[in-house]
């Protein structure tokens, strides 16, 4: 952590300073900057791979129990929140399907009686109230 901190501030404070500062030593410094990925490091990057590939082959629905379970099916040995983990690092996140229901039962919708009968006038103020529904949706389309 302390080495990529290093490598990315390196142009503008110097590398001799950042050690200094971060108490690491130049020549490890220089050592790790040439050294390749850990195992550990490796097994992120191809597990990652496989999580965008389940998550992409799913229309990225699948959080992260879902993936998990899919990478056993695959003989993949992983801990749940390790691929949660590495959902959260690179970003993959699930998307939120909802599907359609019906919220009324038109049937059993009780319907306010006309009790105006178009006679907008009033004896008093505040006696008569109205509203304007401009937009009803329908199974028919919009009326």
């Amino acid at each position: 952590m302390k080495y990529a901190f290093v490598e990315k501030h390196r142009r503008q404070y110097g590398v001799p300073a950042l050690c200094e500062a971060l108490q690491v030593s130049r020549s490890g410094y220089y050592a790790a900057r040439h050294r390749g990925l850990s195992e550990r490091q490796k097994r992120r990057v191809e597990l990652t791979a496989r999580i965008r590939t389940i998550h992409q082959t799913s229309r990225e629905s699948y959080g992260a129990p879902r993936v998990h379970v899919e990478l056993m099916a695959q003989k993949v040995r992983c801990c749940r929140n390790t691929v949660a983990k590495l959902m959260r690092r690179a970003e993959i996140l699930p998307k939120a399907i909802r599907r359609f229901r019906v919220t009324t039962d038109s049937r059993r919708t009780k319907v306010s009686p006309n009790l105006i009968n178009r006679d907008f006038t009033s004896a008093h103020p505040n006696d008569l109230w109205l509203s304007d529904i401009t937009y009803i949706p329908t199974r028919a389309g919009c009326t």
